[in-house]
Formats: C-alpha cells, structure tokens, sequence
C-alpha cells in the first residue's frame, strides 16, 4: 500500500524502444486503483476520481495532469484531507 509518509505519488511515462511505457510509478498507482484503494466517487467534470485507503481511511484523488497527452497522460494519486474530499466531493464522504 502507501506509506503514511507519502502525500503524493506522481507518475510519469518515458519512451522505450520507441514505445511510451508507464513508469514505476505509474504501475504502482494502477495497482493501487485496480485493487488496494476504494473508490467513493468522482468529479463532477468526469476528470478526478476520489478513493479511501481501507488500511488508513486516508482520502487519494487520482487525476490525469498532462491533458494534452493521450488519457490525460500519466496518473497521479495526491492525498486529500478528509475537509477537501467533503468539500471536492460531497455526496462520496458521507
């Protein structure tokens, strides 16, 4: 799972043999969302995603910052206080 110390998990995709390939980083988070992270809810935009680490009740929201890659480009996971995730997203804390 994720470390208690880490606050955010950045991931990034770097060209291999001439093809993009997901980073460890990256192949981390896509681990975590496919099966170690709950997922509450999403944006209303459609663009982030809210989920709750059931060993910690800490809130993650995974968003895709390089829109102008295809996908959004590669995953980021950024903790959010559980105010933020409230006040983000409403109706997934309750």
């Amino acid at each position: 799972m994720i470390d208690p110390s880490e606050i955010e998990l950045i991931g990034k995709w770097e060209y291999i043999d001439g093809k993009l390939v997901a980073d460890s980083v990256s192949q981390t988070i896509n681990r975590l969302i496919s099966g170690g992270l709950v997922r509450v809810g999403s944006s209303k935009d459609g663009w982030s995603t809210l989920y709750k680490d059931p060993d910690d009740g800490r809130f993650w929201e995974l968003t895709y910052p390089e829109s102008d890659l295809p996908g959004g480009g590669p995953p980021t996971l950024t903790w959010f206080s559980e105010q933020e995730a409230k006040e983000k997203y409403p109706s997934a804390t309750d």
